[in-house]
């Protein structure tokens, strides 16, 4: 039913007139230095998929890679990591596959099911309909910015906790609402990237608030500092020749909205008059989310921030 045409974030196949499956596949490398911690966010990342394609994880299978000289209490870490985050999503591990590699990876392989005629994609935005983000962005320059001892501790506990929050809550209450278009979640591509494939599928203009966006926890600070990873200019060389940015906006502002996102939140396209009763289910567990953007008829800038 979903394959790569659109760029969503996994596929779909029906099983029968009442369920289809949904798989998803996620691993990368350690960023932060705690494996159990790491364990949680890789877990985290990989069944996010799920949930912005409107479905619930059901069972996952480990992908696991390591050093022969990585200590086993460390392995353990990152495999008890990922379990309890996939015990909190309800999400069976089934087992999984473990290779030798110079450096340590891990993620999972997902299953979820969801109703045929309930998939979310993230092509159907509409002109008129707004976008809800359901996390702050900015994961990508605190994790940068660990690296160079430039985050405070709290900074740091804030963002390792919201890259470790599930998206299970975010697609319930969008689910609730019942006339959400369109849906992805935010991650390498960064809240651009993202926007860029939303808009492009759904063949119309996205105009972001830079203002608007949610932001981590010192990540301005940083941003205006330079402190940017080689991913968010990857990302801006991806969008650029689609992007109409004004001038009164902040360069730092911009970069965070290339910034790549670990386990972001959910970017969600509904009308207008749903959006307030989305924003106030959200609000009971997520207070940063907020409309960012908006979504216009096609213009010649198929990404715009003002």
């Amino acid at each position: 039913m979903v394959g790569f045409d659109g760029n969503d974030d996994a596929c779909v196949y029906r099983v029968t007139d009442e369920i289809a499956i949904i798989q998803t596949v996620d691993f990368f490398t350690p960023i932060v230095d705690d494996p159990y911690t790491f364990g949680q966010i890789a877990a985290a990342n990989a069944i996010s998929d799920v949930y912005a394609m409107g479905g619930t994880p059901h069972f996952a299978m480990n992908l696991l890679c390591i050093p022969t000289c990585l200590p086993a209490h460390v392995t353990r870490a990152i495999l008890e990591g990922g379990h309890a985050k996939a015990v909190e999503a309800g999400c069976v591990i089934a087992g999984g596959h473990t290779i030798q590699d110079e450096e340590p990876k891990y993620g999972l392989c997902v299953t979820g099911f969801v109703h045929p005629d309930k998939i979310l994609r993230n092509i159907g935005a509409q002109p008129g309909d707004v976008l809800v983000l359901t996390k702050p962005v900015g994961s990508g320059i605190i994790t940068t910015g660990i690296k160079a001892d430039l985050v405070s501790d709290r900074a740091m506990q804030s963002a390792y906790k919201h890259m470790s929050t599930l998206n299970a809550q975010a697609c319930q209450a969008m689910k609730e609402i019942g006339s959400v278009h369109a849906c992805t979640d935010i991650t390498g591509f960064g809240l651009l990237g993202h926007c860029y494939e939303m808009a492009s599928g759904s063949h119309v203009t996205i105009q972001i608030d830079a203002q608007a966006i949610p932001l981590m926890e010192e990540a301005l600070s940083l941003a205006s500092m330079g402190i940017i990873p080689a991913g968010a200019y990857r990302n801006m060389e991806y969008v650029a020749p689609y992007l109409h940015v004004e001038e009164s906006v902040q360069q730092a502002l911009v970069d965070l909205a290339a910034d790549p996102q670990t386990s972001g939140g959910l970017l969600i396209a509904l009308p207008p008059d749903d959006a307030s009763e989305l924003i106030r289910k959200l609000h009971c567990f997520a207070p940063w989310c907020a409309v960012v953007g908006k979504v216009l008829p096609q213009e010649s800038a198929i990404l715009k921030m003002r």
